[in-house]
């Protein structure tokens, strides 16, 4: 119900705190056009590259000191380290950050290990860590691979249509288990001059060996597999490990990665490695390359910092940031907003990728998320960029409306068949790849998500095909979507308030009343879940733990989110909208931008999050600037 309005916030003084944030935002694009945030995750990232380094004997001292210091700085107080700001102590990367330490010449006996440590076994150990961070171990004979889930390499010959092919898994997945299939065939040990004795407690995971259950299963299937990998004769195995070797070169980008993010990159280097490839191979040597690229060296207090960005966002966070200056009122012929828009035309993605395996028929078109990433665009990146580009007054119209068609030509044979898009395949569903022993960590499959077809159906509205099939079934899943709160779950962004204020607004341009039943429970959940002092936040632990749905610390983001879908449902003067904005005006910083150490986006639903540093900014940016021109 809509609350009586109480004083607004003083127009000038938004307008104000508005002009500021353009002014930061605008001082933060590159000089190629770009805008790119940190992208801050977790020390797994540090942690694995000098495990990576250390495995092929290429750690060098001053990598090492740096990544160690920066690896003490983000343990807690309880000895522990986490997946995200304030959140609860993680086993996994508590162990991985642990190793690394030790690599860097860290005591056990040293107080800040032996904290580790009691967290470690007082959690089940290393016998209880995922198994990503046992395949490390694994690597350095800590673990024994006998003790792994088996990955063949044969299943690269899998036909597409046969269940647990390799596009049955997510694109981010499957670039993580083909080379990971040639790792653990091979199953190389490098020992370390150290155990790990002191992280162990001696109890095992029980398995599930009850055939009629998945779980059951594949457990007996995987005992299957590790006997013939024992077998003398493999008469297949010869010709997956090339064949698999042949898919993980066609696939790396143009900057040196695979996929543009931390995993594949990772194991593409390993297994290319392990078969032989030389450093000075052309792949290898760009690989790394490419990996200094990620790298963040900072200077503290305390010394010299490297961190490692498991990805990069500058499509992504350029496409935002045009809206956001449009929103604010920037004229769409501005510098700043033209050089962007060619440098975003330059990114268009115009070959086909895996996602053709799906949908051979459709032609290419879109972009990804990062500088480089042709053989993954993104149906997320792809809709924002649409959305961007088509406000913008450039010079060379044909140009830009030629790239948009291409665009949405391309999003609409992206659609899967219930009416939804996932962000980088079309029917990535089959939810039996998720039942493997191998997944025990993060989204293995990518179906479609609420946020994500939020996007494409607002940009489908926007180029006037509302009344297109595929924007009314779009709508449709939205509708049938909603949460029984009122809300909608996020699945790239934390989370029932990044999915909430991603599909109202789509739904209001879509011609969904904001009289209507869904859209009225949707103010009311955000109405509820507004904090004290006005603004609104939500723990990610709200992905495992219902009871943090819509709680948390007040955050610039998340704030922003639920004045965009609020202003969208028509709640311009609502006491709730007043409250938010005056938050905003109230917390930010004297440069124009938003503390936020919390993380807001997401990886990985529960596994793993992201603090896009330029969400702090382009967000209230945009809920601002829409206020604004509410009034």
């Amino acid at each position: 119900m809509t609350q009586i309005a109480e004083p607004p916030a003083p127009v000038r003084s938004t307008a104000d705190t508005l002009a500021r944030a353009v002014a930061h935002l605008k001082g933060l694009q590159q000089d190629g056009g770009w805008w790119k945030g940190e992208l801050e995750t977790n020390v797994t990232m540090d942690a694995e590259d000098l495990l990576l380094r250390e495995f092929l004997g290429i750690r060098t001292a001053r990598e090492t000191e740096e990544a160690a210091r920066w690896i003490r700085s983000q343990q807690r107080e309880d000895g522990t380290w986490a997946t995200f700001y304030g959140g609860p102590g993680d086993l996994s990367t508590t162990v991985e950050a642990w190793v690394a330490l030790r690599l860097a010449g860290d005591s056990p006996e040293a107080p800040h290990m032996r904290a580790a440590e009691s967290f470690v076994q007082a959690n089940g150990g290393l016998e209880a860590t995922r198994v990503f961070t046992r395949i490390w171990l694994a690597l350095f004979g800590l673990w024994s691979w006998d003790d792994l889930p088996n990955m063949p390499p044969e299943l690269i010959f899998l036909p597409s249509w046969f269940p647990l092919n390799v596009y049955d898994w997510a694109c981010w997945a499957r670039q993580t288990v083909v080379p990971l299939t040639i790792v653990s065939t091979l199953r190389p040990v490098r020992p370390l001059p150290f155990g790990v004795d002191e992280l162990r407690t001696g109890v095992r995971k029980r398995k599930n060996l009850k055939p009629w259950t998945w779980s059951g299963a594949f457990e007996y299937l995987d005992k299957a597999l590790h006997t013939y990998a024992k077998l003398p004769v493999k008469p297949l195995r010869g010709l997956a490990m090339r064949t698999a070797a042949e898919w993980i070169l066609a696939r790396q980008e143009a900057d040196g990665s695979w996929g543009g993010i931390q995993p594949p990159w990772v194991y593409s280097l390993l297994a290319l490695h392990l078969l032989g490839y030389s450093f000075d191979h052309p792949a290898v040597k760009a690989g790394f390359e490419g990996l200094e690229g990620f790298v963040i060296r900072e200077e503290t207090p305390d010394g010299w910092v490297r961190r490692l960005e498991a990805c990069q966002s500058p499509v992504w966070d350029t496409g935002l940031a045009v809206t956001a200056l449009l929103d604010a009122g920037v004229p769409a012929d501005d510098p700043a907003v033209l050089k962007a828009a060619d440098w975003l035309l330059g990114e268009e993605v115009r070959v086909p990728g895996d996602w053709a395996v799906k949908r051979p028929t459709t032609p290419p078109g879109g972009w990804a998320f990062e500088f480089a990433n042709d053989i993954y665009p993104d149906t997320d990146d792809t809709a924002e960029v649409v959305l961007a580009l088509r406000r913008v007054a450039h010079p060379d119209r044909p140009r830009v409306k030629e790239a948009i068609g291409r665009a949405v030509v391309w999003l609409q044979g992206m659609q899967s068949g219930d009416g939804g898009w996932g962000a980088f395949d079309a029917d990535n569903t089959r939810e039996l790849t998720t039942k493997l022993p191998f997944c025990d960590f993060g989204a293995v499959i990518d179906p479609p998500s609420a946020d994500v077809t939020a996007h494409v159906v607002e940009m489908l509205v926007a180029e006037g095909l509302a009344g297109t099939e595929e924007c009314r079934r779009g709508v449709r899943w939205l509708l049938d979507a909603q949460e029984d709160n009122g809300s909608w779950f996020g699945r790239w962004g934390a989370n029932h308030l990044y999915g909430t204020g991603a599909v109202v607004p789509a739904l209001v341009a879509a011609g969904v009343s904001s009289a209507d039943p869904a859209i009225r429970r949707a103010v009311e959940w955000l109405e509820s879940c507004q904090n004290p002092d006005g603004g609104w936040g939500e723990d990610l632990r709200s992905y495992r733990d219902p009871a943090w749905i819509g709680k948390g610390d007040s955050t610039a983001s998340q704030t922003a989110w639920a004045l965009l879908a609020l202003l969208a449902a028509g709640e311009r003067n609502s006491s709730t909208v007043e409250r938010g904005v005056r938050w905003l005006t109230e917390t930010q910083r004297p440069d124009g931008t938003w503390d936020e150490p919390q993380f807001t986006g997401t990886g990985f639903p529960g596994d793993f999050y992201i603090n896009y540093h330029l969400y702090r900014l382009v967000f209230p940016v945009s809920a601002l600037g829409r206020y604004l021109e509410a009034a």
